[in-house]
């Protein structure tokens, strides 16, 4: 039983990657559109993009480390 819930808190924590993947998806679309849309906005479009998804890539990294964590503490 106990096996069971450590599995499912790992696979709600890698969850967390997917969910960051998705937004990170979304920033990038958004970001083209943006740069289509203004093309002399490119370099600030695209260093603003590029920071957005950094920070929001920490949430996976975490997700991931907790994931492990589960996994081989418990």
């Amino acid at each position: 039983m106990e096996r069971g819930l450590i599995a499912i808190g790992a696979a709600m924590a890698v969850f967390t990657g997917f969910m960051t993947g998705l937004g990170e998806a979304t920033v990038a679309a958004h970001a083209c559109d943006a740069i289509g849309k203004n093309p002399e906005a490119e370099s600030k479009v695209r260093s603003t993009m590029i920071l957005g998804i950094a920070l929001s890539e920490t949430c996976a990294i975490y997700g991931l480390l907790v994931a492990i964590l589960l996994i081989f503490v418990y």
